[in-house]
């Protein structure tokens, strides 16, 4: 139990540093709040309302990670490194991926919603 109360707590240590630190953590955050409501009213089922709020919260993970990534690397050295900015470029790829496959998401629902599939 008491690992378990470890875990949460750092688990909020880390979110409420990133939020601290991070703009897109931030961002991300608001949108995840703002896809609750709005899953009700564009998902056609219970499931898809989920699956949607879960394709916002994908992106928050990834982000998070990508936000470790980065740390850990200005963490490293200061200097500019060509192979710590390919990393870091891969984690951005990695929330770019993300966001296109939320977006694919979003769309797809919207489109059922309408009628059109």
């Amino acid at each position: 139990m008491l690992r378990l109360w470890r875990a949460t707590i750092n688990t909020r240590n880390g979110l409420a540093f990133a939020i601290r630190s991070e703009q897109a953590v931030r961002e991300e955050l608001f949108a995840l709040a703002l896809s609750v409501p709005l899953a009700w009213l564009i998902g056609t089922t219970a499931m898809r309302c989920v699956e949607l709020v879960a394709a916002v919260a994908f992106v928050l993970v990834v982000e998070l990670l990508n936000t470790a990534i980065e740390k850990l690397a200005d963490r490293l050295t200061t200097d500019h490194d060509p192979k710590i900015g390919q990393v870091k470029d891969m984690g951005s790829a990695a929330v770019g991926v993300a966001l296109l496959m939320a977006g694919a998401f979003w769309l797809f629902a919207l489109a059922e919603r309408m009628g059109a599939i």
